[in-house]
């Protein structure tokens, strides 16, 4: 039975009550405990009332990880409103669709993250949007600075409204693998427990210093970080870039424990140069997977490095996050091969084309069912009807097969999706960005193997009549166009596209093509 009520808030207060005086939030000079994380977020909370935002009104975060993205969202979800994270890679007009479709009040955002102004980039705001508060950097003609933002929650006398379990916490916007991006409603309820399941498997511990370099616009940032942290006690230290000597020196400086990402991440330090300079000695926990695994790097993790526990998992947006997880005490095999069995009091099985379960051994579509299900797409109900059927089962696109133990191996993607690094991109979202190249006639877009991200795209493009493509102007193009990781490292300009005798493009051809081209 849970201790921790059923909310972000509650868990936060919880925290504040349990260990007060326990290191919460280390951000550069931010030093917070979670007494002064609570007083900050309900500070944030009371300026957002006063700003004029209402429970179940949304409010969006553009804005790199660190302390008042934090700040903001646990003030946000204090407030009673939704967290809507924009991913930092998001262009303009990803930006303005995410913001519309949302109908976000207020966003917050920065206007110095790697030479980027988002409130540049971003341009004429959507009509609903009434208000752009800077986080960090100089302020813009239009916005408001976090400061000024603050002093109205100074103030405010406003109670702060009660937030229930089965209130909307979050609104995710994931890929859909036709058309534009859309918005997982996420609760709070369900966030709670999936993530008090999650640490207590990880066995994360309030003594445990949490370096988060996955995005916080992402559910493993913002629920396997911000939250996980807060239901355990631990110290939340923001990480703002993937950069492997920035995070050695982060692991050394301050003592980190817990250390979760991709393979990459793991691999590039154990083979790094400067590897020795560094003292890496207190890291203990470490979670990964959204790409292969080699058992060998697990074992280094382990020999190499202070690594006691070592998980993978697998889950998507539309599930909280989180489906299944492999146990601390798992093989190098288990750990590395698969991503373990499904999270207590969640269903996963794999189905054919028929909806019949599959035996153990045999290919399906892997389906999740549980009080993790997002409860749908925000202003969808067309597109949620096609993700989670009557029975309450949610169709993951994904072809996995389970063994005799229950645990999961992802093997394909039904609907083409590749993994860029970490970053689910989807080939249908690609193709129809790139069809608004003037030049461009026809386009598929599929993954091809990198050594380094995992996969990448490569684009077979049909020029129009008249018209010539220069692959390398194409791909800079793009760059300008949509998220780096969804950007193509190739183009194939091609007469036609191979097509089946329904006139659909035959990608595995292409796949296989695009490999062979890397041999």
């Amino acid at each position: 039975m849970l201790s921790t009520p059923l909310t972000v808030p509650g868990a936060l207060r919880a925290a504040a009550h349990r260990s007060g005086q326990q290191e919460a939030l280390v951000d550069g000079a931010m030093r917070l405990s979670y007494a002064e994380l609570l007083a900050a977020a309900e500070e944030a909370a009371r300026a957002l009332i006063a700003s004029g935002v209402r429970p179940g009104d949304r409010v969006a975060i553009w804005a790199p990880n660190g302390g008042r993205w934090a700040v903001a969202a646990l003030g946000i979800h204090c407030a009673g409103a939704i967290v809507v994270p924009l991913n930092t890679r998001f262009r303009g007009s990803e930006a303005q669709h995410v913001l519309t479709t949302s109908g976000a009040r207020l966003l917050f955002t920065v206007t110095d993250f790697l030479s980027t102004d988002y409130v540049a980039l971003l341009g004429t705001p959507p009509p609903a949007l009434a208000e752009i508060v800077v986080l960090d950097g100089p302020d813009r003609e239009g916005t408001t600075s976090w400061s000024t933002f603050l002093g109205r929650g100074v103030a405010a006398p406003e109670a702060l409204p009660d937030v229930g379990p089965d209130d909307i916490s979050d609104i995710l916007f994931t890929s859909g693998t036709t058309g534009a991006p859309k918005g997982a409603m996420l609760r709070h309820g369900a966030s709670v427990r999936a993530y008090t399941a999650w640490s207590d498997v990880v066995g994360l511990r309030d003594e445990d210093r949490y370096l988060i370099i996955n995005p916080f616009f992402h559910a493993f940032g913002l629920k396997a970080g911000i939250l996980a942290s807060i239901l355990k006690g631990a110290t939340i230290v923001p990480h703002p870039v993937f950069d492997v000597p920035s995070v050695m020196r982060m692991v050394d400086a301050e003592r980190i424990t817990m250390l979760p990402g991709p393979p990459t991440i793991y691999q590039t330090i154990l083979d790094h140069p400067e590897r020795s300079q560094f003292d890496l000695s207190s890291l203990r926990l470490a979670v990964t997977g959204a790409a292969a695994v080699p058992v060998e790097m697990i074992r280094r993790m382990r020999s190499e490095l202070t690594f006691k526990t070592i998980v993978t998992g697998y889950g998507l947006t539309e599930a909280t996050g989180i489906a299944t997880m492999c146990r601390h005490d798992d093989d190098p095999e288990t750990i590395a091969s698969t991503a373990g069995r499904a999270i207590p009091n969640v269903e996963v099985c794999v189905i054919g084309s028929t909806g019949q379960r599959v035996p153990a051994g045999d290919a399906g579509e892997v389906v999740v069912r549980g009080y993790n299900v997002m409860a749908g797409f925000y202003g969808d109900p067309t597109a949620t009807a096609e993700a989670i059927d009557a029975e309450g089962w949610l169709h993951t696109g994904d072809i996995g097969v389970l063994d005799g133990a229950g645990n999961l191996r992802i093997t394909d993607r039904v609907k083409d999706m590749f993994i860029v690094g970490g970053f689910n991109a989807y080939p249908a979202e690609i193709e129809g960005m790139i069809l608004h190249h003037p030049d461009v006639g026809q386009v598929a877009v599929v993954g091809v193997p990198d050594h380094r991200l995992g996969e990448v795209g490569r684009a077979f493009v049909v020029p129009r009549a008249g018209a010539a493509i220069d692959p390398a102007r194409l791909i800079e193009w793009c760059r300008t166009e949509m998220a780096n990781y969804k950007v193509p490292r190739s183009v194939e300009v091609v007469d036609a596209l191979p097509l089946n005798a329904s006139g659909k493009v035959l990608k595995y051809e292409l796949r296989a093509r695009g490999a062979a081209r890397l041999t």
